[in-house]
């Protein structure tokens, strides 16, 4: 539900956007944020901490078209300068106003205060706002809550965020979260979670305060890098070293696979490094489709060779075309 916090902050300038800004747009700049000040990447930093419950509560409302919107609205009516107190009871805080139009009959003792003492400014910016209702009647009509349309106020979401191992994200598994009651609930991790993805809980967040749709539990993922294995879309990808003969020679050779049994994979004659081997179906599995195993190619120089080695390789030294191989990379350069 809409409170004083949205009314005092602007989620905009908080991630540094435009007020028009695309959905897209919004997504890209929360995530290189939450890069950023991510808790795992800023161990002990409380102000990295605090910068990011901030980003991500920005991002929660302003990711969200009916919550952005209701914020838009929100904000709008801050604009205009104005402060709304409840006469009799001190300073009532800006849903004090909202709760007694809730309840029926004539508005009583609510002031309305501008800060050039207009009250039809006030008015007309309600006008704007709500096409000159609160809730579903006019002044004095029982309300639903304030959305402008007589609806009842959904729940607010709740966010959660969880860091889980690659393989985990690869091939999906449902785990238990903590929320922020205490009280576990599961999550359905898909397979093929990427990292920064959020998940959405449909129905899940905190009660309506007058009826309505409840809100949802937002959780960010986090993916652990794998020591071997990195995504690209639903291939995986990995660097397979390769000995010289091998490379020049030709081979057949293993290589890993996540989470099940290595693989053959035959080395032409004369790999150079850099080249890539694909293993079709061996990447992630969804329901989308099937991803492969990429292979790239690394040929391993010894580090250590015994004399019979290395005199054999002054023969092979001698006995070597005679060709530069930078000559066309220096060709290119001169251009």
């Amino acid at each position: 539900m809409a409170s004083q916090d949205w009314f005092d902050k602007d989620f905009y300038k908080v991630l540094g956007v435009s007020k028009d800004v695309s959905e897209a747009d919004l997504k890209k700049t929360y995530r290189k944020l939450a890069r950023t000040y991510h808790p795992d990447s800023n161990q002990g930093d409380a102000a990295a901490e605090a910068k990011f419950k901030e980003i991500s509560e920005a991002y929660s409302v302003l990711s969200d078209p009916e919550q952005r919107k209701e914020y838009d609205q929100i904000r709008a009516m801050g604009a205009g300068g104005a402060r709304f107190t409840a006469g009799g009871q001190g300073a009532g805080g800006f849903e004090d106003v909202f709760s007694m139009f809730g309840q029926g009959g004539r508005p009583g003792n609510v002031r309305f205060q501008t800060s050039n003492g207009d009250y039809d400014d006030i008015f007309s910016m309600f006008e704007e706002t709500t096409g000159g209702r609160f809730g579903s009647g006019r002044f004095g009509q029982p309300s639903g809550g304030f959305r402008g349309y007589g609806g009842p106020t959904r729940g607010t979401d709740v966010t959660a965020r969880t860091t889980i191992d690659f393989v985990t994200a690869t091939k999906g598994e449902t785990i238990t979260l903590q929320g922020e009651d205490g009280k576990p609930f599961k999550v359905k991790i898909p397979a093929g979670v990427a990292d920064g993805q959020k998940i959405r809980l449909r129905g899940r967040g905190r009660p309506s305060p007058d009826g309505g749709e409840a809100g949802d539990i937002v959780v960010s993922v986090t993916v652990r890098p794998h020591p071997v294995f990195t995504r690209e879309g639903l291939n995986l990808r990995l660097t397979v070293p390769v000995t010289y003969t091998e490379a020049v020679f030709g081979a057949t050779i293993e290589v890993p696979t996540l989470g099940g049994d290595p693989v053959k994979l035959r080395v032409a004659p004369g790999t150079p490094s850099g080249r890539v081997l694909r293993v079709k179906g061996r990447g992630v599995e969804t329901a989308k489709g099937t991803g492969d195993l990429l292979a790239e190619v690394q040929v391993a120089v010894p580090s250590h060779l015994d004399d019979a080695a290395r005199e054999a390789l002054e023969r092979f030294r001698a006995a070597e075309p005679k060709e530069n191989p930078r000559a066309e990379l220096m060709a290119k350069a001169r251009g």
